[in-house]
């Protein structure tokens, strides 16, 4: 049976003193009957355990024990280890258990851990974070709305985005837009273990969403998951969220559009930014965000939308692209060349050499989509063109051109003459 820390015997006095049995407190702690006698008979002698003044067995070897703690300061002590070499070296008879006893009691671990205070220099982190509000009335109607926060670490500049979901189109389209508020890129971005940021695991350990990464990998930030359950890992956007919700609350008020609301927090942000301080530089957050500001990743331009997918293909020898059950035509100047094919939220976006080589609707009843002028165009050193069309295929595209109701007789007189 385990020994009874201080807080059990003081439970076992408690519930003594309510009149409950001793079988009923044993009950209750797991521990035996005769334990809860013993503990009684010992408060109520007022005389101390007297096994915690005997003498241990591995106290004998506490020389030893110092001198191979001391050589493994650190890689740190493993008790097991510790046993074996003193069994080895100097016949230890006892087990275990008394090394671990004796280790316990003369090098106690301490009781709490101190916290690393970092102030992070400029332009190096943003904190991001959701925050969920409900109901906010828009346009007459009670909505659920989530609010992304993002704020610079050094000079505490917050960036507040609303948004009716938090998957993953919005989650970047948020970044996008907290990021044109601020001003540019932060090196690295903090983040909570979001399903949109950390698709498996969680902190360190975890597994980033495919999407995310590569939208990181183009703005040229890095992904940092928090630790999880460690709030204070992002404490700064931990506060932001905390600080509107009691000085800027939406809930409070009615909103003809979402975008009215996004002006109005603007507008918060702004005049709070120019009356706090910031606290690593003494100035308020508005002159300390100036002073940042010239050190962020600046935004491309254009920027593009935001993706869920974004896969790697293969343009085939015909100039498709196999995607989401589809096939989408490329010019033909791509053909066995790779490229990066985005599924965004209306849109397919197929990108070669950083730029967009061909866009199409996203999710048609269409499984294959082709543009004639993708096919046309002079030879490259790797390429050749197509040949052109004969005239069978020309007399076709002039046949699906024509109404069927102003087709004649004649036409396809003509068009079975081509075949000739």
């Amino acid at each position: 049976m385990a020994k009874l820390d201080l807080g059990a015997r003081m439970t076992i006095k408690t519930l003594s003193e309510k009149n409950l049995s001793n079988c009923r407190i044993a009950g209750m702690l797991g521990v035996t009957e005769g334990a809860v006698r013993y503990q009684l008979r010992r408060m109520a002698s007022e005389v101390d355990d007297g096994r915690a003044e005997q003498t241990q067995l591995a106290s004998a070897y506490a020389d030893a024990i110092a001198y191979y703690r001391e050589q493994h300061e650190k890689t740190g002590v493993s008790l097991v280890q510790l046993h074996e070499w003193l069994v080895e070296n100097f016949d230890y008879p006892g087990s275990r258990r008394s090394v671990h006893r004796y280790w316990t009691r003369t090098y106690p671990e301490a009781k709490f851990w101190a916290r690393r205070r970092v102030e992070t220099p400029p332009g190096a982190q943003g904190q991001a974070d959701w925050a969920h509000h409900s109901p906010v009335v828009i346009d007459g109607r009670p909505r659920r709305l989530y609010s992304f926060h993002l704020i610079l670490s050094h000079s505490r500049r917050p960036a507040i985005i609303w948004s009716p979901t938090k998957k993953q189109i919005a989650w970047q389209n948020c970044h996008l837009e907290a990021f044109k508020h601020v001003g540019g890129v932060p090196a690295t971005v903090r983040v909570d273990n979001e399903k949109t940021a950390v698709i498996r695991g969680a902190g360190a350990w975890g597994t980033i969403n495919a999407a995310y990464r590569r939208f990181a990998e183009l703005l040229r930030f890095h992904i940092d998951p928090c630790p999880p359950r460690h709030p204070a890992s992002k404490g700064k956007v931990e506060r932001l969220v905390r600080t509107y919700r009691m000085r800027a609350n939406p809930l409070t008020m009615a909103w003809d559009s979402l975008e009215e609301l996004q002006a109005w927090t603007d507008e918060q942000i702004e005049l709070g930014c120019r009356k706090r301080r910031c606290p690593a530089t003494g100035t308020s957050i508005h002159e300390a965000w100036l002073c940042e500001q010239p050190l962020l990743t600046p935004l491309p331009d254009p920027v593009w939308q935001p993706f869920d997918v974004a896969l790697t293909r293969r343009v085939g020898i015909d100039g498709l692209v196999a995607f989401e059950g589809r096939q989408y035509h490329v010019p033909f100047t791509f053909v066995r060349q790779h490229v990066e094919v985005r599924g965004c939220a209306a849109t397919v976006q197929i990108f070669a050499g950083g730029r967009i080589v061909a866009e199409y609707e996203r999710g048609t009843p269409e499984r294959i989509l082709i543009n004639p002028a993708f096919y046309e165009g002079d030879s490259t050193a790797h390429v050749k063109a197509p040949p052109p069309l004969g005239r069978m295929g020309k007399k076709i595209l002039e046949l699906a051109d024509e109404p069927v109701t102003y087709r004649s007789i004649d036409f396809y007189h003509a068009l079975a003459e081509v075949a000739r």
